[in-house]
Order: C-alpha cells, then structure tokens, then sequence
C-alpha cells in the first residue's frame, strides 16, 4: 500500500472559544444512571461545572434522595433502567416536587420519549455517549428553561 505524503502545513488544532457555562450557586443535580462508570464520569464531569451531585443507580434510590434533599433542581436520568425506567422515575419524582427539571439521557433507545419522531412536550434529551461540554449545555440549557 502507497499512501501519497502531504508536504504542507499541518491544521491547526480546534481550540474551545467558550468555557462551559459553570453552576449558579445553590443548583443541584441528582444523576441516576444503572452503569457505575457513566455515573462516575456524569458525576465528575458535573463537579467539575461546580454543581451540587447527587448520584444513584436506580430509580428508588433516586426517590429515597429527593425526599431527604429538597434542594435537587435538576433529575438527569437515564431512560432505560433496570426495574423503573426513567421515565416513571421522572414522573414519580415530579409528584414530589412538581417544579423539578428532568434532563433524560439515553444511549439505547429514543423510542421511549420520542413518537412519530418527535420528541413528547417538556422533555429534554441528551444521547450517550456525550462529552462533557455537550453535557454542560444541555443541562445549563434545562436549569435556564431555554
């Protein structure tokens, strides 16, 4: 095999023109994701933006810490779950506090939120894998109600 050498300059690299947008103080962000790697990195990736995390690998777990910590402002769940998907979580966690933001990821399936192509109302979803700038976004954009 001949690969052709290239003689020029090389590209220059992409640089980030913008920090993610950081935490306003007092947000707090319960994540629930089943597999411990992803969480870990959600969870690291969200300390780092300097937002109080909690974290759970299931849905009744999850319903255990917003009853004990009224402050969670977001719930970023993953949808497909053993026992209760994320979406009863959601549902189950809005009851307990209705002004609750849900930012659901997936990394499946989107048929559980989406139909006819289209994503149902109030839901915001973020597809795994994700990177933590992607992350950052999506969940400033969810805190802001953008």
């Amino acid at each position: 095999m001949y690969l052709r050498r290239h003689a020029g300059a090389l590209a220059p690299s992409v640089q980030r023109t913008t920090e993610p947008a950081q935490a306003r103080t007092g947000e707090c962000v319960l994540v629930v994701e089943d597999d411990a790697e992803v969480r870990s990195y959600v969870v690291d990736a969200l300390g780092a933006l300097d937002y109080d995390v909690l974290q759970a690998a299931g849905a009744d777990d999850a319903l255990q810490l917003l009853q004990s910590h009224q402050t969670v402002s977001l719930l970023l769940t993953d949808v497909i779950m053993p026992g209760k998907n994320g979406r009863k979580l959601a549902e189950e966690a809005r009851a307990l506090n209705p002004s609750l933001k849900v930012l659901y990821m997936t990394g499946y399936s989107r048929n559980a939120i989406v139909h006819q192509g289209r994503l149902d109302p109030d839901v915001e979803l973020i597809q795994k894998p994700l990177t933590s700038d992607q992350l950052a976004a999506a969940v400033r954009k969810v805190l802001d109600g953008l």
